[in-house]
């Protein structure tokens, strides 16, 4: 009797446990599933045009912030920045491609170098798996830092260490910088559409910091453990109108999720985001619902297809909470929006690196530029606008009206919400 009843506890924790197992087996296996689906079906498609708006410059305080939403236009002007400095460059990038504008920068980072420029590159290592070895060999006269594809070292159970670099910072001789979404390759020069902006005067020195920090934490990744920490000296004016908001999972400092509460619960009039991917926590959604339940204009805009199909299935399982509470829902047509932006109420803009998922906020290397300024959120409206039209909007009919499969897809898919 002992016996029988000792064995039902062990029975029930088998059944248990081998129903997780299924579950979470068949939850993989159908992300497998419709990442290979996607990418067999992407397989020779042409990118199309869309509409972009030319780079604009408002002015703020002792400097100036130019926003870029075409490659080509943002790719010439740090290239140009690089040609012409004179004595020191802080490169970083998420994704750097060992294509033909990959190469461009790599040999305009170099050839600075030779001429005397002090030069520092920081790229991610997991993000650049793919990129040939040949590519990632560097010229002795540039220091260059990968971040390792494993970080944690033998501390495999500290969160902390398992952060990717996923920021993107340009930093020429302390008289311009460029932060955004914008990773470096030639799809990115004309296939997608991003932002990113050009912050000259007292905001470039808190550009240079935010990569000294990251570059004096992993330095020792080096191969010369000896490298020498990257020294700043203090800043000489400060710019209150314009903040940058840095998560660093190694210190556990995430504050970019709450820049952004923040600013929607404080929003009166109108909040417009754009999102590559858009995975947040409840507490994020409810603050967007509050708004838009309290007459705020709530919109989001995201890809009608990225290039992460399973990101974009998980992100739908929002959609229904969302338009019931009165957002509208924008899906851009034809390219990828890989745009990282929110304006409030024609005062408060962001830009940056940071996604609305876990990864970006509460996981990854991130930074974002906050700025207070009339005129750079009227400029930032004005690109929504531009990519409102060439959305197509969600209605809540047509949503509730998707077929069942779709609904049972999004059902399985999300349990995978953390992990993204």
């Amino acid at each position: 009797m002992s016996t029988r009843i000792r064995s039902t506890p062990e029975r029930l924790v088998r059944i248990i446990r081998r129903t997780l197992l299924t579950a979470i087996g068949v939850q993989l296996a159908v992300a497998i599933g419709m990442s290979v689906v996607d990418s067999y079906r992407r397989r020779g498609k042409k990118p199309r045009p869309f509409p972009t708006t030319p780079p604009r410059t408002v002015v703020i305080g002792d400097g100036t912030v130019t926003t870029y939403t075409f490659g080509k236009d943002l790719f010439d002007d740090m290239l140009a920045a690089i040609e012409g400095a004179r004595r020191q460059i802080l490169f970083e990038t998420y994704i750097w491609k060992g294509d033909e504008i990959g190469e461009r920068f790599k040999a305009a980072l170099a050839a600075a170098a030779d001429r005397g420029v002090e030069v520092y590159c920081i790229y991610d290592g997991f993000a650049n798996l793919v990129v040939s070895p040949r590519f990632k060999r560097f010229p002795a006269t540039m220091k260059v830092l990968r971040y390792p594809v494993y970080t944690a070292g033998l501390r495999f159970l500290d969160l902390r260490r398992y952060g990717r670099d996923h920021r993107k910072i340009l930093v020429v001789d302390d008289a311009v910088g460029f932060v955004g979404g914008y990773n470096i390759g030639t799809p990115y020069e004309t296939e997608w559409r991003d932002t990113h902006v050009r912050i000259t005067g007292p905001g470039v020195w808190d550009l240079k910091r935010a990569f000294a920090d990251f570059w004096n934490l992993n330095r020792r990744r080096r191969i010369r453990t000896s490298e020498r920490p990257l020294l700043l000296e203090t800043a000489s004016t400060w710019e209150p109108r314009i903040r940058l908001h840095r998560n660093v999972p190694r210190l556990w400092m995430f504050p970019i999720r709450g820049m952004y509460l923040e600013a929607i619960n404080r929003a009166s009039r109108n909040v417009w985001m754009t999102c590559a991917y858009f995975i947040p926590d409840q507490d994020f959604v409810d603050a967007m619902k509050a708004a838009a339940r309290r007459g705020v204009d709530v919109r989001l805009l995201v890809p009608h297809k990225s290039n992460h199909i399973v990101a974009d299935w998980i992100s739908r399982g929002y959609f229904s909470q969302l338009l019931d509470a009165g957002v509208r829902i924008f899906r851009f047509r034809d390219a990828m929006v890989h745009a990282k932006t929110s304006t409030v109420d024609g005062t408060w803009s962001t830009v940056g690196t940071a996604n609305v998922d876990r990864l970006s906020l509460q996981g990854n290397y991130e930074i974002n530029v906050e700025v207070i300024d009339e005129e750079l959120a009227k400029t930032l409206e004005e690109i929504f606008s531009v990519d409102e039209s060439n959305s197509l909007e969600l209605t809540s009919g047509e949503w509730e009206a998707r077929d069942l499969h779709r609904k049972f897809t999004e059902f399985v898919l999300a349990p995978l919400r953390p992990l993204l």
